[in-house]
């Protein structure tokens, strides 16, 4: 009896040293998290994949991708012709970290809860990946980003579970809402954002598409299953302090300030264009311009690029490219002199513009611009319906 008894025990310390041993060589898998810098491509935070295989001799490999090359032959053509392209770099991880603490941007990490065989799967998908060969991809801002794809990497890896479980829910964030939030500490940016995008970003957005944000994308991980239904997060730490300014909160956007703002400016006009016809027109030959070349602006992105966000743009009604039909009319009231009667049918053209921007918004599911609207429709209106001076 001592025999087989004996053998018993060996075969079970034989297994429980072969659990222990595979166990130990199952690779982690973390999703690092990196709050948003102050440069303004920084704005919108930043992740990567973290693998830390017990068999790799350099420590956790960080997979980020994030990585461009400014010097790259024609890449600022590329990226105004919306044609740029990313790349996937593995890095040691103290390497990626050694950046953020410098400019004090906070980073967390969240290990996941995997299977050994997806654990695996993911890291040599990540390593397949960050070859050379296949390393570039071509990047969309709101559709194929950083985020989403380490977002795609985990979904992958859980055979498409993580998605099931985020498509169906939403916040009612649109890409518009999150891109003018993470922008607005820099008000050129903000502002350009909210013209420069069109009726495609005001759709409300999924939990899986809102992870296009790398801080929405580490909220929705908090609250994921993994395949057995625990929790996907196993454990969650921070590896860098933050010491910027915080993400910018949820708030909502107000439209009545703009309002207030536009129907002084509509009063002042008036009141010069019957006092100081000469400061009328100094005042708005700048104020044209501005709107006339943003108009242009607006129309080369719907015409000539592939940032299909900014297609479509009502926006083009409100700064429309005609008010730089205006200027030789500003320039004669400049002067003291007085303007044309087709400088008088194109202020009319605008301000019809307007309205029907403001028809458009009214309809369901349209082009969010109420701010816009507000400011500009009452400034326009005062223009056009302002005695032309002879």
């Amino acid at each position: 009896m001592r025999t087989p008894d004996r053998f018993a025990q060996l075969l079970i310390a034989f297994a429980l040293w072969l659990f222990a041993t595979v166990a130990f060589a199952t690779p982690r898998i973390g999703v690092m998290t990196m709050q948003p810098g102050e440069i303004f491509f920084e704005r919108f935070g930043h992740n990567a994949i973290v693998v830390a295989d017990p068999d790799a001799p350099g420590g956790p490999i960080s997979y980020n991708f994030g990585f461009f090359d400014l010097d790259e032959p024609g890449f600022i053509g590329r990226f105004v012709k919306g044609d740029m392209e990313y790349m996937l770099v593995a890095l040691p991880l103290e390497q990626d970290l050694a950046y953020y603490r410098d400019v004090g941007r906070g980073v967390s990490i969240q290990w996941l809860d995997l299977t050994p065989q997806q654990s695996e799967d993911i890291a040599a998908a990540l390593a397949e990946n960050a070859k050379p060969e296949h390393a570039r991809y071509r990047y969309e801002y709101f559709t194929d980003n950083c985020s989403t794809r380490v977002r795609d990497a985990v979904d992958r890896a859980l055979g498409g579970a993580l998605q099931r479980q985020l498509a169906g829910r939403s916040q009612g964030n649109t890409y518009r809402y999150e891109a003018v939030r993470l922008a607005s500490p820099a008000w050129w940016m903000g502002t350009g954002f909210d013209i420069g995008l069109g009726p495609y970003a005001d759709k409300p957005l999924s939990r899986w598409q809102d992870a296009f944000v790398p801080m929405r994308l580490a909220d929705s991980l908090r609250e994921a299953r993994n395949s057995a239904g625990r929790p996907l997060v196993l454990s969650e730490s921070v590896l860098v302090e933050h010491r910027l300014a915080p993400e910018p909160p949820d708030a909502p956007r107000r439209w009545w300030p703009w309002l207030l703002a536009g129907l002084v400016a509509a009063g002042l006009v008036r009141m010069l264009a019957a006092r100081a016809p000469r400061l009328l027109g100094g005042i708005a030959l700048p104020f044209w311009t501005v709107l006339g070349l943003l108009g242009l602006l607006l129309a080369f992105i719907w015409c000539c690029t592939a940032h299909v966000a900014g297609w479509a743009n009502h926006n083009l009604l409100l700064f429309s490219p005609l008010c730089l039909l205006l200027l030789p009319g500003a320039w004669a009231m400049l002067r003291g002199g007085a303007t044309s009667r087709f400088h008088g049918i194109v202020r009319y053209v605008v301000f019809g513009g307007g309205v029907l921007a403001l028809a458009l918004q009214l309809l369901p599911g349209g082009q969010v611009q109420i701010a816009w609207l507000a400011l500009l429709l009452p400034i326009h209106a005062a223009f056009a319906f302002t005695p032309r001076p002879r």
